[in-house]
């Protein structure tokens, strides 16, 4: 790996395309370097891992919504969509954003987190989509795959964008163009102006996260995906695109991040050097935010000894930086403790989700976060019992790059009313590859049979998974099969009419 500084240019410095951040990225794509074998099979986990959560999200509103928009745009060859039958084909887009709805409604796939946050996943539903469209068969979607977790995960070790409250999806256009190219085998230059039209095209802020969340947390990813298949298919046919895009004077860096001073350092693989990055990332066990996914753990092994929940007098969690501004009281959102408040935003809440997992020993995505659930008295009750507090050195391992030091939990200390103290502390999910049970491909396959129970058949998980394990084989017709089909039944009620399928 190379370290390279990345930091705003003047108009008149005329910084050469070669030592620009999006031409660096687009030359790491074009790389042609075989993809490791561990990587390949952790490719196909994830393929895995996103149609788990998927599937278990078919009929959920946002969901049937995003797949009714598809429909009104059949194409042919087109792409597949969770649910559908395989032939039945849409425009790639489109797949992309049906697909990538599903896949990010639950909040329940891989995520890897440094300097900012990131879903790579998210990458999967249009690079796979593309590839359906064209034709690309498995070894073609794995290389592709490769590139895209790279780019975004060196950005998110690189660039923060939260502390300017820029969304995280400004780093999934630009990961998401360069897996595109990488795909079709663009050159560097067509990548280069794709990426940078990515990046300008899907910068947006987080009040995506904030206050009272809505649908739109599902979807922000899937417009990125949506927007680079776009901009790729855009720069092929000739056109060009802000430049550059990060460094250039009026641009990202300098007046959406640090300003016209500021300096970011991009670690890079060099020129034949395996892009390993998906190996530094890890999925979720339990459908919440990722910060609370140790906490949950904690949970479960702290409500024994808890005992009475009446008797508490406070929880306090003490958290990285990062926990307590963005999912705990930090944030001073009020929704944050509202027991009505959106299935997004409680997802959100570290303070609820603590609350819920104590009392239940554990967490379901449905379960947990039902209406009935988060208004029940004694929740209630204990969750406004709860608070956060930053603690430095639970901050500093966050950002630690040392994985024997790197952490994503906290210390919990409940106080009951008698005086005696509980404590207990956890950094690292069970399920984190440092963890205390790393998900391996049994962990995969035993998630994706768990979320498919009653909404696939049998029969389709066996058929899919044998797709995914011969993944490196597969040609581009096996690769048109990379779907699930469900009864039409289990794919919710019928929606409102929308603009693209208007009937006057």
């Amino acid at each position: 790996m190379k370290t390279h500084s990345v930091r705003p240019y003047k108009s008149a410095e005329n910084l050469a395309r070669e030592d620009q951040l999006a031409w660096k990225l687009a030359a790491l794509a074009a790389d042609p370097v075989p993809v490791e074998a561990d990587v390949a099979a952790m490719i196909g986990n994830r393929i895995i891992d996103n149609a788990a959560v998927a599937v278990a999200s078919l009929a959920r509103r946002p969901v049937a919504s995003a797949r009714a928009q598809a429909l009104a745009h059949p194409y042919s060859p087109g792409a597949t969509v969770f649910g559908l039958p395989a032939g039945q084909r849409v425009s790639p887009e489109w797949a992309a954003w049906a697909n990538g709805v599903a896949v990010r409604e639950l909040d329940y796939h891989d995520t890897f987190l440094a300097a900012d946050y990131s879903h790579p996943g998210d990458n999967i539903p249009p690079i796979l989509a593309v590839a359906q469209h064209v034709g690309r068969n498995g070894q073609d979607l794995i290389r592709a795959l490769a590139a895209a977790y790279e780019i975004q995960v060196d950005l998110v070790k690189g660039i923060c964008l939260h502390e300017y409250k820029i969304d995280h999806i400004a780093h999934l256009g630009p990961s998401a163009a360069g897996g595109i190219g990488a795909l079709l085998n663009l050159p560097a230059e067509t990548i280069y102006q794709a990426i940078q039209q990515a990046l300008h095209v899907t910068t947006t802020t987080r009040q995506s996260r904030k206050g009272e969340i809505s649908s739109w947390k599902a979807y922000a990813p899937a417009f990125a995906g949506k927007m680079a298949i776009e901009a790729v298919d855009r720069v092929m046919r000739g056109e060009g695109a802000p430049s550059p895009a990060y460094e250039g004077e009026d641009g990202f860096i300098a007046w959406l991040l640090s300003g016209p001073k500021a300096e970011y350092q991009v670690p890079l693989p060099e020129k034949g050097e395996p892009k390993r990055a998906i190996m530094d990332t890890y999925t979720k066990e339990h459908s919440a935010e990722y910060q609370s996914q140790a906490l949950i753990d904690l949970a479960r092994r702290m409500g024994p000894k808890v005992g009475d929940f009446a008797k508490v007098k406070s929880i306090v969690i003490h958290t990285s930086h990062h926990t307590h501004y963005v999912i705990g009281t930090g944030a001073n959102d009020p929704q944050k403790m509202d027991p009505t408040a959106s299935r997004e935003t409680l997802d959100h809440s570290i303070m609820y989700i603590f609350a819920v997992a104590l009392q239940d020993c554990g967490w379901h995505h449905e379960h947990s976060y039902a209406p009935e659930r988060a208004q029940r008295p004694d929740t209630v009750a204990l969750w406004h019992k709860i608070s956060t507090l930053e603690d430095p050195e639970w901050t500093r391992r966050y950002h630690s790059r040392n994985p024997r030091e790197k952490a994503f939990g906290g210390r919990v200390v409940v106080t009951l009313a008698d005086g005696r103290t509980i404590e207990d502390e956890l950094a690292l999910a069970d399920a984190h590859p440092q963890g205390a049970r790393p998900f391996q491909r049994p962990h995969y396959i035993a998630k994706f049979r768990s979320l498919a129970d009653g909404i696939v058949p049998p029969s389709e998980q066996d058929r899919f998974l044998d797709l995914v394990d011969r993944l490196p084989g597969l040609s581009a017709e096996d690769l048109s099969g990379l779907t699930l089909s469900v009864d039409p039944a289990r794919l919710g009620a019928p929606l409102p009419t929308g603009i693209f399928d208007w009937q006057p």
